[in-house]
């Protein structure tokens, strides 16, 4: 019988932007580094977690809760008996061991602030187009960065120039023509944020500013926006496990009528969408929906938008690689990812970890230990300076379970390099 919900526990999973699998993906790490072992933890231990099922966990997973979350198991919602043990909290990371990535970032956003001028956005007086053309002009330039720097080196310099660009709204004057063209530019730089902060691992901050960007979309009566953000707001319902409610978000972006204008944000919706029916198992949908991505990439001409710039063949292959592998056709998937990475372009650093790491996950579904392991170490070795926690999660969930499997020489070698690297 269930016990009380822990909305504390649920919470924090929102505010991390853990899935359940995730989450027990990171305790059995952390318990592995703690003690040497895995905590054997699964989803299902989290779901129970969550519903109160479980109101106090064993200390082999409450352990790793209290570093992963740095706070004690009351904190988090858990529920002690008369006769339960409070583990003392494991050691929390030393500065030091933070030092160098804070510093990089903080590297990176002083020097991408400079560069693309967020000190010219006006904070007084009266914005005319040149003013929204500057302003325009910052997405491109700030997804130039992601495809190698990842969501991480990014959200915050993207936050910062969206809230100068708020207090520009607030506090300057414009005609009625600049204010539609102004929410716009709004609306996209919010939207960008939004993407920077999810590739980030950053859900309640993404969140946000997806709301953000689907207000500005309204007022600047942009169908295409909106689309755009119903489109990543599908994207992360999906990350929390609530596929069907990714599916009717995705739907109704593709019914947005300017969308259906734009054969290049159509193509990307119809990828997406056969990706959520394949995690349903609607393999007719999913089929269907490939096809229609297909044909309507072939109208597709000229340059997309900014932020649908990584939209090329390889990326339409690669998520039809996803689709396959949510209807377990591993040998498929794996076939279409190899093709995806053939023929991506090197521009496109970060999706190359990511879609190696696609690659060995299937292999490994697949049966194919020895070589997953092998593609898991590209993948690790090429990881360099991209700063995403979805790759890292791919990667941490590769890792797990590789675990299962050390009597393979490649997967005992890659469990080696890792853990030797903290990779």
């Amino acid at each position: 019988m269930s016990g009380r919900r822990n909305i504390r526990l649920e919470e924090l999973l929102a505010e991390y932007g853990y899935t359940h699998a995730q989450l027990a993906d990171r305790v059995n790490d952390v318990a592995e580094r703690l003690s040497g072992r895995p905590a054997q933890c699964t989803d299902r231990h989290v779901r129970r977690w969550v519903r109160g099922d479980v109101q106090w966990p064993w200390t082999r997973y409450l352990l790793p809760l209290q570093d992963i979350f740095g706070r004690s198991p009351e904190a988090m919602g858990f529920v002690p008996r008369k006769t339960s043990w409070v583990p003392s909290p494991p050691p929390r990371p030393t500065a030091a061991k933070e030092h160098h990535p804070v510093k990089r970032r903080e590297f990176i956003a002083v020097g991408l602030a400079a560069a693309l001028g967020l000190d010219t956005i006006p904070s007084a007086g009266r914005i005319g187009t040149s003013d929204v053309e500057r302003i325009r002009a910052l997405v491109p330039a700030l997804y130039k960065h992601d495809h190698q720097l990842g969501g991480g080196a990014l959200h915050d310099v993207a936050a910062d120039a969206l809230r100068r660009v708020q207090d520009a709204v607030n506090q300057c004057s414009y005609g009625e023509r600049v204010e539609r063209l102004l929410y716009a530019a709004m609306g996209d730089l919010a939207a960008s944020a939004g993407w920077f902060a999810y590739d980030a691992g950053r859900q309640r901050e993404a969140a946000t500013l997806y709301n953000e960007a689907l207000q500005a979309g309204v007022l600047a009566k942009d169908g295409i926006l909106q689309a755009r953000v119903w489109s990543n707001l599908a994207m992360q319902a999906r990350l929390l496990d609530r596929d069907q409610e990714a599916l009717r978000i995705g739907r109704a972006a593709v019914e947005t009528r300017q969308a259906k204008t734009d054969p290049w944000l159509m193509t990307l919706l119809h990828c997406r969408q056969a990706v959520g029916h394949a995690r349903t198992g609607e393999r007719g949908r999913a089929q269907r929906s490939l096809a229609r991505a297909e044909s309507t990439y072939e109208r597709a001409h000229g340059e997309p938008a900014a932020w649908l710039s990584f939209l090329t063949p390889a990326e339409i292959t690669g998520l039809a690689g996803a689709a396959h592998h949510a209807l377990g056709q591993y040998g498929r998937a794996a076939e279409l990812t190899a093709d995806a990475l053939a023929m991506l372009e090197p521009r496109f650093e970060r999706n190359r970890i990511y879609y190696t790491a696609q690659r060995a996950q299937a292999l490994l579904d697949g049966g194919d230990v020895e070589e997953a392991a092998l593609t898991a170490e590209q993948a690790v070795d090429i990881a360099g300076h991209v700063q995403s926690e979805r790759v890292r999660d791919k990667l941490t969930g590769l890792r797990r379970q590789m675990l299962h499997h050390t009597r393979i020489p490649a997967a005992a070698e890659f469990l080696e390099k890792t853990r030797r690297t903290g990779a």
